[in-house]
């Protein structure tokens, strides 16, 4: 799919754009309002329509029906209560409360359910009356054929789960529809010196009124001390609360609104990559004007909209006629919201040949299943994927030249390259050979018979006696004589889970004792990440296997939970942390002295156990497994997200390896995970096991006689000035940059320090795949 023009712009209609619509002489072109302003819209270069679904006669309706003042008059009371009951039985519209009665008014249009319906409300009968409301208004859009409805936003967080019930049951009863929760990026009103008592999000969130819909404030982009009481993750919470109650529905979405103002730079916003974004509310009164007076972002509303267009969201722009700007009209803002499309990073990436982000296009957030290279022989056009890649043949040709370069003696150099496939390292061996003008000649093993008579035609064509082709697996093949050099690419996006260390187990007899082996060695790398996505993907399966199998992933709509920083209890490592790591040859080898190869696999057996800090609220769907290999000297082949681009920039032959948890885990701030993963063996089986355990750091008053400072949350969030120190809150973004390091005893459940610092057990994950029963590589 091509990149161009990916992100459609919605122009918002409101219901007074209606009303002088209609008072408008009659169009022949369009025969209601609704009709007139799409076509005025598209021919400004809209791609899409975003109206309200109803009138204020509904709202009106409903309110005499279903807002009672009791006690007031009691005949009017009954009244108003018979109406009630009759509209609950027969939900139903009258001609003048709805905006659109025809299919081709529906056309594109995106449909705004009445914003003032409160599905959380805390009174009973008026959630219960929002409900039916709310039915009555998808089933209409339904009828209309509307493909997507916007839901009005959740209020309160005491009543989100009945919101979150409602829409459960939306999502049922309207099968076809798509549903978007309307959702501010956080709530503003944190931010407030002094909290108005208007609610968090106003109601004239999509009036198009030129006035802006909330406080217009000054954001510092650094971060600097942390506000106790601030809890910027509470609209995310309540996201999470009704997805969760929804199952994670693939029909359920999320409108951003982007009215608040955004910092620069902060982590608690990175938590909205992994979240379903379909459209971005954007309010001309967001925009600022430049030194020309043409209408901008600010930079950090810049920012996250480049970073979201890999969602291809649809940005909705209100009150964009209003003349809120001196230069550049209504197409200013749209265009430069294009010209903030271009310029996205992740957009340029993919339109730049030779990128990954290129490479892979189509195969972003896409499961694939490793290879089973020992099980099965790979087609040919899987050879001609892996064979693209520039990167990995030039760092293995400039391995090859720097070990031949490094060799001691005038002897013939004996290489062999163990697994060649169709060949490509064969041709750069034998580069590196003329380019280093040393003697040298090449065995080139491979069990896969079709790859076999490629290599054969490939001798006879190129490279004639250069060469010596052996037909079998390394494991139990047999050499005519021992290599200085052993070159095989074995490697899985894990390292090992293709099974490199049991097939160089094998091809080590082939090598001498002082030789070389490429790669030298291969570390396996973890961090725990979100991703609604990719949950949904790998439990899209009727039993658990598809939750207990590990894929291969072009990550793109995730986040990465851990951070940099330490945690208070001083346990915890970098982001992304190293599991294991192979060598060859082996140091410790112990192998049967009749045939050289191992006695049993369980020298190849790993475990790790990692202690990661999660800075900010996040929901823990899976971990991102990475691998960094050494082919010689100091050149290597890396996919670990720090270090990729110093070691081999735009490398194309691995994507990182996706172990899923089949339930989420939810990980408040400043929470600490424990991530336990084991490389499992047997005789004829390779397989993998994880769990996870989610502990949340407990500060209590310290003795007396007690020196030793407790942790302070200052320095963690860009609002608000340093307080007293005071125990981390679960409800505060956590302290990115390392606090005092102290030791820790293990208790039953939780681990206790000297400070009365205690690490609190709060959920943990079951054991996936145990005796490898959903997933396995065959030996």
């Amino acid at each position: 799919m091509s990149w161009e023009n990916t992100t459609s712009i919605s122009s918002l209609l409101t219901l007074q754009d209606i009303t002088r619509a209609a008072k408008e002489p009659p169009n022949p072109d369009a025969s209601t309002p609704v009709l007139a302003l799409s076509a005025q819209v598209r021919s400004k270069g809209y791609d899409l329509v975003c109206l309200p679904l109803t009138t204020e006669k509904w709202k009106k309706r409903w309110t005499e029906m279903c807002l009672i003042s009791t006690g007031v008059d009691s005949t009017t009371d009954m009244v108003a209560e018979r109406r009630a009951e009759a509209w609950r039985a027969k939900p139903g519209f009258l001609l003048d409360e709805v905006t659109m009665t025809e299919l081709e008014e529906a056309e594109g249009v995106t449909a705004l359910i009445s914003e003032w319906l409160e599905l959380d409300a805390a009174d009973d009968w008026v959630r219960h009356d929002a409900e039916i409301a709310l039915r009555q208004e998808l089933a209409y859009a339904s009828y209309l054929n509307v493909q997507t409805a916007i839901l009005p936003p959740p209020r309160s967080r005491e009543y989100v789960s009945s919101y979150a019930r409602t829409i459960n049951a939306c999502l049922k009863s309207a099968p076809y529809i798509h549903l978007s929760v309307r959702l501010a990026i956080y709530n503003p009103t944190v931010l407030e010196a002094s909290p108005m008592p208007s609610p968090p999000l106003p109601s004239s969130l999509f009036a198009g009124s030129p006035t802006p819909s909330t406080p217009r404030l000054v954001v510092p982009d650094d971060r600097g001390g942390e506000t106790s009481v601030v809890n910027l993750d509470a609209t995310w919470e309540m996201w999470d609360t009704i997805r969760s109650i929804c199952d994670y529905n693939t029909r359920l979405s999320l409108t951003l609104d982007l009215t608040p103002p955004l910092p620069v730079k902060s982590g608690f916003l990175s938590k909205w990559k992994a979240e379903p974004i379909r459209h971005l509310f954007l309010p001309a009164s967001t925009f600022i004007a430049n030194s020309k007076g043409y209408p901008v972002l600010p930079k950090g509303t810049q920012s996250f909209i480049r970073e979201s267009m890999t969602h291809r969201p649809i940005v909705i722009l209100s009150g964009a006629n209003a003349g809120l700007h001196t230069r550049g009209g209504e197409l200013a803002y749209s265009q430069y919201l294009r010209h903030l499309e271009k310029t996205s990073p992740a957009i340029q990436a993919a339109l730049t040949s030779g990128t990954v982000e290129n490479f892979a296009q189509g195969y972003q957030d896409y499961l694939q299943a490793p290879l089973q290279p020992l099980m099965d022989n790979l087609q040919s056009v899987t050879y001609q994927t892996f064979e693209q890649d520039p990167v990995k043949y030039h760092n293995y040709e400039e391995a090859i030249y720097q070990a031949l370069a490094d060799w001691q003696g005038e002897d013939l150099i004996i290489l062999c390259v163990a697994g060649a496939g169709r060949g490509p390292l064969v041709a750069r061996a034998l580069s590196a050979i003329e380019r280093s003008g040393r003697d040298a000649f090449i065995y080139v093993v491979e069990k896969n018979p079709n790859a076999y008579i490629t290599l054969q035609a490939r001798k006879e064509a190129e490279w004639g006696d250069k060469v010596k082709l052996l037909f079998g697996d390394m494991r139990f093949l047999e050499v005519p004589e021992k290599a200085d050099i052993l070159i095989s690419e074995l490697l899985g996006s894990f390292g090992d889970n293709e099974l490199s260390p049991e097939c160089l187990d094998g091809a080590m007899r082939f090598l001498k004792a002082d030789g070389i082996s490429i790669p030298s060695s291969y570390t396996a790398h973890l961090a725990p990440l979100s991703s609604s996505k990719l949950y949904n993907e790998s439990r899209a399966s009727k039993d658990d296997k598809g939750s207990e199998t590990p894929y291969v992933v072009m990550f793109q709509a995730v986040n990465l939970l851990s951070g940099d920083g330490a945690s208070s209890s001083g346990r915890c490592g970098p982001q992304v942390q190293e599991c294991w790591e192979f060598e060859h040859p082996r140091k410790d080898a112990v192998v049967d002295e009749r045939t050289g190869l191992p006695l049993t696999n369980s020298h190849n057996a790993r475990s790790a156990k990692l202690e990661f800090f999660i800075p900010h609220a996040g929901v823990l769907h899976g971990l991102a497994g990475y691998f960094e290999a050494v082919l010689y000297g100091n050149i290597g082949l890396s996919i670990h997200p720090h270090r990729k681009d110093r070691i081999s920039k735009d490398m194309l032959s691995w994507f990182p390896l996706f172990f899923p948890f089949k339930e989420p885990l939810y990980l408040p701030s400043n929470s600490e995970l424990t991530v336990s993963i084991w490389r499992m063996t047997n005789q004829r089986q390779v397989w993998y096991e994880w769990h996870a355990e989610a502990f949340l750091n407990v500060v209590g008053a310290p003795p007396a006689d007690s020196d030793v400072p407790l942790p302070s949350p200052n320095g963690g969030s860009f609002f608000g000035s340093p307080g007293p120190a005071r125990s981390p809150s679960p409800f505060v973004d956590g302290n990115d940059s390392a606090f005092d390091r102290r030791s820790f005893r293990m208790d039953s459940y939780s681990y206790e320090a000297s400070g009365g610092s205690k690490l609190v057990k709060i959920g943990h994950t079951s054991l996936h795949n145990p005796g490898g029963r959903s997933s396995w590589i065959g030996l």
